[in-house]
């Protein structure tokens, strides 16, 4: 069924013709003090660099006697693995060079309080597992993780979703260099208590999976419990269709464009089983490899003579059958041939050479086409995969690129994929399996505090700041907007007008990133700052925008700003002689007076005077 990527984004037949079922997965840091197992500082800001250390990684068995697909073709790429150290955020649990220490009891009630509010069960006694991942994410190769909380649900538009677990678990290491076989990760987030809420897989249309999302995002922000900015929230998204397989997308920072990104990856789900069935009918089969150096000793070709120059192979292997599938359209920027380069980059290639390509682009010629064709016995229907490289990386490469041929005989393979920079989606690597969880013999099982915790209410939320903001539709804007909690705080910490305070995070910062200005630079302290110089009287409203404008760093460059670009607010008396100096009446002495001191004067406070005066003629 071929359409045009958004077209049917609000059309919920469309999504039950397919067979669409759609899960999430919402991984939130929380905000507290120390890490899940230890006392190292879990702020999420970079230390000071007391180190590193190097590992490799393996994956080992699981609670049920196997070994997770997803774990053990990570440790088919024996990559090397660098971890820098910092000072106070790092230690010897998070490098398993030291048995962890008693739970962080803060972060459990953290996730107690989130589970109740996702209408969630919470076991009687909670254990420990470990959670094996040899991506090199994480120095030991597992993160502990326990399930806090089951068969919740949560309602949105009268629709009910399923919250079948929540799991409280370490944070991983965040990646900073990646060279060949070697990975570079910085240590100082990791241990940081997350918390994973996952739905069932019932979500109607992508629309609806970007609703749910913002709804549980909106939930954990209102605990006012997690850490916020980039990173701190990631959702992924489990997706099948009928005659594929499930098919998970992680890396969701931003849910924008969550809706766009599912689409896309059905219309490649219905590309890939189109290519299934052209494949059926064609009898398609794939060949076996065969080595061609010998075809391109005296080449033109760059990509194949630097490679060969320096004791590099070139291997050749048929697609039978698959002519013209390899460049096929599977959705915008997505293509078959791409899949298979993805598969074969995981053993350290850069891409792979296919026949539904330009060849002459590359330098090759048709003499050595004619070759390649003869050696590797490919007719009319037949395509053809070239790999070249160093020859252990070269076999293992081709190696990848067969099973991904292999998989398009069944349409849709079951892989963990992310979200690329044009909203499509790329090959991580098979989609993990229960085998990766094992018992954590170093923690003992936990029994839960009998505490009772409010639960988190977005419609006392919602008609709260309709209260205070007075504007029904602002209020609503800032209840789904990622600056709630800075709009609280600052309220709270100086009582500035929350109509000011709002119109400000949601329209003035809006207005000030299109013209450049990256506003959340500043962070909630320096704001704060601002808006007690407002409230206090030091500036107007209009010197609120011009301070932004500059993004100071902290309380001092406040100050700074104001008085090096006289913004300090003119009032009381010193008004009432500036309005005497001005001749005239009415609203033409206002407009003279705001024309040169707009950023200083508050023009309700001056119609006032000018007005009195007035009257007093």
């Amino acid at each position: 069924m071929k359409r045009n990527s958004g077209l049917f984004m609000h059309d919920k037949t469309y999504y039950e013709k397919l067979g669409f079922k759609c899960g999430l997965e919402i991984h939130q840091r929380l905000s507290v003090s120390k890490k899940l197992f230890c006392n190292c500082d879990a702020h999420y800001d970079k230390g000071s660099k007391i180190g590193d250390i190097e590992r490799r990684q393996r994956a080992v068995t699981g609670e049920l006697g196997g070994r997770d697909v997803s774990a053990e073709f990570e440790s088919m790429k024996k990559k090397r693995f660098r971890y820098n150290i910092f000072d106070s955020k790092t230690c010897l649990v998070d490098i398993d060079e030291e048995p962890p220490q008693d739970l962080n009891a803060e972060a459990l009630d953290i996730a107690m309080l989130i589970s109740k509010s996702l209408n969630a069960d919470v076991p009687d006694e909670i254990e420990p597992m470990r959670k094996g991942v040899v991506d090199g994410s994480d120095p030991s190769a597992f993160q502990r993780s326990m399930l806090v909380g089951y068969d919740g649900n949560l309602k949105i538009d009268k629709v009910e979703v399923g919250i079948p677990t929540i799991f409280l678990e370490e944070e991983s290491c965040g990646i900073v260099a990646h060279d060949g076989d070697s990975v570079t990760y910085d240590t100082d987030r990791l241990g940081i208590p997350l918390i994973e809420i996952d739905t069932d897989p019932i979500i109607h249309t992508p629309i609806e999976a970007k609703n749910v999302a913002r709804t549980i995002g909106l939930i954990l922000r209102l605990s006012g419990k997690v850490q916020r900015g980039i990173g701190s929230i990631r959702q992924d998204v489990n997706i099948s269709i009928i005659g594929g397989t499930r098919v998970e997308i992680k890396g969701f920072q931003d849910i924008e464009h969550m809706d766009e990104v599912i689409d896309k990856e059905i219309e490649r789900q219905i590309g890939l089983i189109e290519i299934k069935n052209i494949l059926k009918n064609r009898n398609a089969e794939v060949g076996i490899e065969k080595e061609l150096s010998h075809v391109f000793m005296k080449t033109s070709a760059k990509i194949i003579r630097d490679q060969m120059s320096t004791k590099g192979i070139v291997i050749g292997l048929r697609l039978a059958g698959f002519a013209g599938l390899l460049s096929k359209e599977i959705g915008k920027g997505m293509r078959l041939g791409r899949e298979m380069s993805d598969y074969a980059k995981t053993s350290g290639v850069k891409g792979i050479i296919h026949s539904d390509e330009k060849l002459d682009a590359y330098g090759i010629s048709s003499d050595e086409m004619s070759d390649v064709k003869k050696e590797l016995n490919v007719i009319d229907d037949d395509a053809f995969v070239l790999i070249v490289g160093k020859e252990d990386v070269c076999r293992e490469a081709i190696r990848m690129v067969k099973i991904r041929a292999e998989m398009a005989f069944e349409g849709v393979p079951s892989e963990t994929r992310a979200v690329s920079n044009e909203q499509t989606t790329r090959f991580l690597r098979p989609i993990p399996t229960g085998s990766r969880m094992y018992p954590e013999t170093d923690v003992l099982p936990i029994v839960p505090s009998k505490k009772t915790f409010d639960k988190i209410d977005i419609k006392k939320t919602s008609v709260v700041l309709r209260k205070e903001i007075g504007i029904e539709q602002l209020a609503e804007q800032m209840l789904w907007s990622k600056y709630l909690h800075t709009y609280e705080d600052i309220r709270k910490r100086t009582g500035a007008d929350p109509l000011v305070i709002s119109v400000t995070l949601l329209e003035k910062f809006r207005e000030l990133k299109r013209s450049g200005i990256d506003v959340d630079m500043i962070d909630d302290q320096t704001l704060v700052a601002i808006f007690n110089s407002y409230k206090e009287g030091v500036i107007t409203k209009a010197g609120i925008e011009e301070i932004l404008k500059r993004t100071p760093r902290n309380q001092k460059e406040v100050k700074k700003i104001i008085e090096s670009e006289k913004l300090e607010r003119i009032s009381g008396s010193e008004l009432k002689e500036l309005v005497h100096k001005f001749e005239g009446t009415g609203r033409d002495k206002i407009r003279r007076i705001m024309e040169k001191y707009r950023l200083n004067i508050d023009g309700e406070e001056l119609s006032k005077i000018v007005n009195r005066d007035d009257d007093g003629k």
